[in-house]
């Protein structure tokens, strides 16, 4: 079986075939010329010029060919290291670039190509495990924060159950096992608009996030009230696009997290409008003063301020993160020097405004 040649072989070849052919041409053209000259007088010596002729062209030939050689190896150098990198990257090694040699030319411009092409392609996998780390994380905390509730109602049952429990403690265990089975309900809720809020593009419609927090701070009139907190609003018209049901759940959680993470005679400020363009809700409030390392986990998943007595899932904040992602929007939050957080969310303008109501 005949081994097909390689690049560097192949050039060589073209290099000594085109040597060939130029002594051949010149060795013709010398030949007619000296023959058109001279005629008949010249002949023999003609003649010994083409018996010299051709052993030179021959040795002319061979010098080209070792050249052609030497000049392709060198030339397609590049090309063995990019092979060569690229046969010592693996998943677990892709840090290792090819070098770009001055001055810049194809190949270098190539070495350019596979270098970008090798960043891109390490970033992605460091994205891809940190997303299936967070999503371990993610199953893990949520496979506790399910298992509590269902180990309070277990330990419960038991406890009253060894023996004879009479109606108080039964009513006392019915109260402990709806308590529990409250906070699965509020953990699968916030799971679930998690899920949905990833799970690819969302339906668009003409939104007016005043109207939201309008119905946000209504519906939670009552809950304000009992903890003695003041509610105040500023609420001008935020057109913006995304789904009814997401934004409502994101401007309620805003709302409901800024009123529990209070304090008795604390206040609470929701405004809208727009700016640059730009839909935005802002939620002010007054609390316990929160450190920057809280403020930076605030919004992950499952992660409770210190202290906190609520009983929440820990999924509030980390709902609206998600939710503000996927419209496309930013969320901006800063813990106020007092006590508090100050969180303000910028969604895209709606192209037309929301009709009234």
């Amino acid at each position: 079986m005949i081994r097909p040649l390689t690049a560097r072989g192949r050039l060589t070849l073209v290099y000594t075939g085109l040597v060939l052919a130029a002594g051949l041409m010149l060795t013709v053209l010398t030949y007619l010329l000296l023959f058109h000259s001279m005629r008949l007088v010249v002949a023999d010596a003609v003649s010994r010029l083409l018996t010299r002729a051709v052993p030179a062209l021959l040795v002319v030939t061979a010098w080209a060919g070792l050249t052609g050689w030497l000049v392709a190896g060198r030339i397609l150098r590049p090309i063995r290291a990019i092979s060569e990198t690229a046969n010592r990257l693996s998943a677990e090694n892709l840090s290792e670039r090819i070098p770009v040699r001055r001055p810049t030319d194809e190949l270098a411009t190539l070495a350019t190509t596979v270098n970008g092409m090798l960043d891109r392609i390490q970033h992605g996998v460091a994205e891809r495990d940190r997303i299936l780390d967070s999503q371990r994380l993610f199953v893990a905390n949520a496979a506790h924060e399910l298992r509590t509730p269902l180990t309070t109602m277990r330990i419960a049952v038991d406890v009253t159950l060894d023996g004879e429990p009479g109606p108080a403690e039964l009513v006392t265990m019915a109260r402990d096992v709806a308590a529990a089975v409250d906070v699965s309900r509020r953990t699968l809720d916030g799971l679930l608009i998690l899920a949905r809020s990833q799970a690819g593009p969302l339906r668009r419609a003409p939104v007016d996030l005043a109207a939201v927090a309008t119905a946000a701070v209504a519906a939670t009139a009552g809950e304000a009230a009992d903890g003695a907190v003041t509610l105040r609003t500023d609420l001008r018209p935020a057109p913006a696009a995304g789904e009814p049901v997401l934004l409502e759940r994101m401007t309620g959680n805003l709302v409901e997290n800024a009123l529990r993470h209070n304090h008795a005679g604390g206040h609470v400020t929701v405004t809208s409008g727009t700016v640059d363009g730009r839909a935005f809700l802002r939620v002010v409030n007054t609390g316990r003063p929160i450190t920057p390392d809280e403020e930076r986990r605030l919004f992950e998943p499952f992660v409770r301020g210190a202290a906190d007595g609520t009983g929440g899932a820990g999924l509030g904040l980390s709902i609206v993160r998600a939710v503000v992602t996927a419209h496309d929007g930013q969320i901006f939050s800063t813990a106020r020097p007092t006590g508090g957080m100050d969180i303000a969310v910028h969604l895209p303008a709606a192209e037309e405004a929301p009709a009234p109501g």
